[in-house]
């Protein structure tokens, strides 16, 4: 059985272990920018981004640990469906304020087009993730729409993405690589998206999908 094998148990230890550590570090990380931050600077956005992350994310990954961790069996379907509700919502709030921050860090005049291409995906990813045919309290939600709730999602993260790329090679900065960290994360994340659930295996690329978001967060931290 699942719950008496070795193999299985060191892994949720270490899935364990892992989330907690990112948790905590995006936390510390989001608590220290506040504390030395005025309100409205951009260390204040920044700690708001990092709170949203945070959230976001305990959201969906307390619940994990605590099915993890539970012996008496429950089903945790409905908890973990939340959960992930949730945090589809605050990820994109998350990149909105990316978006935000990097445009006051660089000085950047976005234009209407760009703009819109931002926020109409943010809208359109939040309007698909409110859908009742997402099912996201069923054990087996539909792949599909895992599919069609990302897709904007992609956009407005590549979007963003190629902004922070563009605007650190032509100046560089405290941001300069986290261009790097977005595309690592989408790389990690869109194989969990389409494969996860005929290979569970692939959702381990969570990890460093985790480590790349932890990164974004620490880049903040030199922010004056």
């Amino acid at each position: 059985m699942e719950q008496t094998n070795p193999k299985r148990k060191i892994m949720r230890t270490v899935e364990t272990i892992f989330d907690l550590l990112y948790l905590s570090t995006v936390f510390i990380a989001a608590m220290l920018l506040y504390m030395t931050a005025e309100v409205g600077s951009l260390r204040w956005q920044y700690a708001l981004m990092a709170f949203i992350l945070g959230i976001g994310d305990a959201s969906h990954l307390i619940p994990r640990i605590y099915a993890m961790v539970d012996k008496n069996d429950h089903n945790h379907t409905a908890l973990l469906g939340i959960g992930k509700f949730i945090a589809s919502i605050t990820m994109t709030l998350f990149y909105i304020f990316l978006w935000e921050i990097g445009k006051v860090y660089y000085t950047f005049n976005a234009n209407r087009l760009l703009s819109i291409i931002i926020y109409g995906s943010a809208l359109l990813r939040i309007f698909l993730c409110v859908l009742p045919q997402n099912r996201w309290l069923d054990e087996t939600p539909p792949l599909i729409w895992g599919i069609i709730r990302n897709v904007p999602f992609f956009i407005l993260g590549m979007t963003v993405m190629l902004f922070y790329m563009i605007a650190a090679f032509k100046y560089g900065g405290s941001l300069s690589l986290l261009w790097l960290a977005i595309l690592i994360s989408f790389v990690c994340y869109l194989p969990v998206v389409l494969f996860s659930k005929t290979n569970p295996k692939v959702g381990m690329l969570m990890l460093p999908k985790s480590c790349a978001y932890a990164a974004i967060v620490l880049m903040g931290v030199s922010l004056t």
